[in-house]
């Protein structure tokens, strides 16, 4: 595990990821940053745990409104269908190989 030292709302935190995941956790600290900074400036809401609630609300709706609701990748995450099509390239690729010369 890898720990990184991130901010949040100016707020300073250490979080651990999986070694090769820095990028993803940073990117994704940016995001959650962004969102509840704008919660915060609009000034409607007050209180970090309640714009850390609202950010998190506006986050799961996003997620939820990315699933796709039906057929075969129905009620998966965009990072799981991401996770099957490398796979899928991962047999392709083996597949279309050049073959050696048995002959």
């Amino acid at each position: 595990m890898i720990q990184l030292d991130v901010s949040i709302m100016g707020q300073n935190y250490k979080l651990a990821c999986k070694e090769g995941e820095e990028e993803t956790l940073r990117a994704t600290v940016a995001y959650l940053d962004e969102k509840m900074t704008a919660i915060r400036d609009a000034g409607k809401i007050k209180g970090t745990d309640r714009i850390a609630v609202m950010a998190a609300l506006g986050v799961t709706a996003e997620l939820l409104s990315v699933k796709s609701p039906d057929g075969p990748l129905s009620g998966m995450a965009i990072v799981e269908v991401k996770q099957k099509i490398a796979a899928m390239h991962t047999v392709l690729d083996s597949a279309l190989a050049p073959q050696e010369n048995l002959f």
